[in-house]
């Protein structure tokens, strides 16, 4: 059982304390079958097929940082979540909670970019919901999406598919989204030239599926960073999973940022970059289709899934081996 007894910020930081938070409340109170996968998003069968589905809500300080606002945040979330079980993003529905004295330029603003973030996603919004709270109570804006899409025949995409033999794929750099968001509250002054990655994968993730229909896990590690869906996998799947230190993308600005701040890149959250288990056999094809797409220009073969041992564990660059563990506390708060 969870050992806290109120609410902290970190039992929304995506590690260890959200998942006892989720497990000993939430799944308790709701369990059912199809909750109790544990997924960004849920897949349920119909009459003609099978749909998913999913929700989020969003809160981010500042409400814009380069390369990204929280509108665009709340569409790319939801359509990124669908498209990691592998289902065509169709439509999302859309609640605006507004902070009492938030300018009307500022709100304009979010939902011009969200607008344009639909259209390059190929998705709508086809319903909603406004809230006007007090001053002082929402931070400006919270956010929450949910959305809907389908599932085609014969994609089966989850954290439980992970296999022993299999290889681990990022599309891009690591920790890019949750730097910019932290030089742009401006409270340590420092300065480099990072943009969040925050964009739509439905397309990318739409071109792997027609080469490869056997894919086995996709995940876009937004809370937590890539080393907490790398345990979330290893957990669900039973397996191992070894990365290597010296392929994993990280952009120089954003290992010289995290440095400074005693941060662990492999822990911050990417909002355009996913994480793709597929079989060896596919690894190198699909990494040169990938690096075809625009935003997985720099994807990269990074590790490994294994029998034994059991974990996700990181092979330095200089010969040692370390546990990258489930992150126990929240090492950027307010970032997603």
């Amino acid at each position: 059982m969870i050992e806290d007894d109120r609410i902290l910020l970190s039992h929304g930081g995506g590690g260890e304390k959200m998942h006892r938070l989720i497990e000993d409340v939430f799944a308790r109170g709701f369990s059912n079958p199809t909750l109790s996968s544990f997924e960004d998003a849920s897949v349920f069968s119909i009459e003609n097929g099978s749909l998913a589905f999913t929700t989020d809500s969003y809160t981010v300080k500042p409400l814009f940082f380069s390369g990204g606002d929280i509108g665009k945040l709340a569409v790319c979330g939801t359509v990124n979540d669908l498209a990691m079980r592998g289902a065509k993003p169709l439509y999302l529905s859309a609640s605006f909670i507004i902070e009492e004295g938030l300018e009307l330029a500022i709100l304009t603003k979010i939902v011009d970019s969200m607008a344009e973030t639909l259209k390059s996603a190929g998705v709508k919004i086809i319903s909603g919901d406004t809230k006007v709270v007090e001053k002082g109570c929402a931070d400006g804006l919270f956010i929450t999406t949910t959305g809907v899409g389908v599932v085609k025949e014969g994609i089966d995409i989850s954290n439980r598919n992970a296999r022993a033999g299999d290889r681990v794929i990022v599309s891009g750099p690591v920790g890019d989204h949750g730097v910019a968001v932290l030089l742009a509250r401006e409270e340590f002054r420092l300065r480099a030239e990072i943009s969040s990655d925050c964009a739509p994968l439905n397309g990318l993730v739409e071109q792997m599926l027609k080469y490869a229909r056997n894919l086995h896990t996709l995940r876009d590690p937004t809370r937590g960073g890539v080393a907490a869906v790398l345990n979330e996998i290893a957990r669900s799947s039973e397996v191992g999973i070894i990365l290597e230190e010296s392929e994993i993308p990280i952009r120089e600005e954003v290992r010289g940022v995290s440095e400074m701040l005693g941060l662990d890149p492999l822990y911050i959250p990417n909002e355009g970059m996913l994480v793709c288990v597929c079989s060896e056999e596919t690894t190198a094809a699909l990494v040169r289709l990938m690096r075809g797409h625009k935003y997985s220009h720099m994807a990269t073969a990074v590790g490994r899934v294994v029998a034994s041992p059991k974990g996700v564990w990181l092979s330095t660059a200089i010969g040692g081996t370390r546990p990258l563990l489930m992150p126990e506390d929240e090492q950027l708060p307010r970032i997603c």
